[in-house]
């Protein structure tokens, strides 16, 4: 009988290593990569979409000329696409593919979550605001995210003031449901842009402390919801960036934040 050679023997191990590789799944447990979080369903037959505003802003020259975009366009679409697939995971919420509208839109009213980012530079048209009004009366939300410091948060409610002259802005507490209708929160937390990040602090522009601002409606649903002094957006814009391992503790911030706003505005 003639002995096998080099290229036999390699064969036959070959086969034997494939042999293997096909049995060993069999007898382990079935493992999944990358298992993600069962979906809550408590929240079935719910729908939402992330829609962003484009909106027209009092220096949005200098503003495109500094950051290469338009300030309603910021962290897009990353943030909101990375946003929508971790609301898919946690929840059985029926999550749209993110959208972009004007506030004169006709569909805006198909759309009852809508979300602006750096509001510190807003300005209404004299023709959105009557529309943004009945909107938000009509049982509509408005999120405002990424912006600082006192003078952003005097333009914002400058702005609001043309819409609701009559309402005021108020702090929601830690006591408030929105930090406890799906995680437990105990209190609002200031996620860092990831310039702040880089320069070793979590503010900007003087926004020393994180507050969550509110306007209500008159059955004291907060329609308005305005995160103020941290950067939502960067958090889930950057979630999936290997390269800054140590921003993740923030990002997880930005996801449970936005993600218990998110529940409050479907369930009250």
């Amino acid at each position: 009988m003639r002995r096998p050679g080099p290229n036999g023997v390699r064969v036959a191990l070959a086969m034997g290593v494939l042999a293997l590789a096909l049995l060993v799944p069999a007898l382990l447990p079935r493992v999944w990569a990358q298992l993600g979080q069962d979906s809550d369903p408590r929240f079935a037959g719910l729908r939402w979409q992330f829609t962003r505003i484009r909106y027209d802003a009092h220096n949005a020259q200098q503003f495109r000329a500094r950051y290469w975009s338009d300030s309603w366009a910021i962290d897009g679409p990353a943030a909101e696409q990375n946003l929508s697939r971790r609301l898919r995971s946690v929840t059985n919420i029926d999550v749209g593919e993110p959208v972009v509208l004007r506030i004169e839109d006709p569909e805006l009213f198909n759309h009852p979550w809508v979300y602006f980012v750096e509001p510190g530079t807003l300005r209404l048209k004299e023709s959105e605001v009557p529309i943004l009004r009945e909107f938000l009366l009509r049982g509509g939300t408005a999120v405002m995210d990424d912006f600082h410091g006192d003078i952003e948060m005097d333009n914002v409610v400058q702005e609001m003031k043309r819409v609701f002259p009559e309402r005021k802005v108020i702090t929601l507490p830690p006591s408030h449901p929105i930090f406890s209708c799906f995680y437990q929160l105990d209190g609002f937390p200031q996620v860092p842009g990831l310039g702040s990040f880089f320069a070793g602090r979590t503010w900007e522009k003087g926004g020393v402390n994180p507050e969550l601002r509110a306007i209500e409606d008159d059955n004291g649903r907060a329609m308005v919801l305005m995160n103020w002094n941290t950067d939502m957006g960067d958090g889930w814009e950057w979630s999936n960036a290997e390269q800054y391992p140590g921003y993740i503790q923030h990002t997880a911030q930005a996801y449970r934040m936005m993600i218990n706003e998110v529940i409050y505005t479907l369930t009250h």
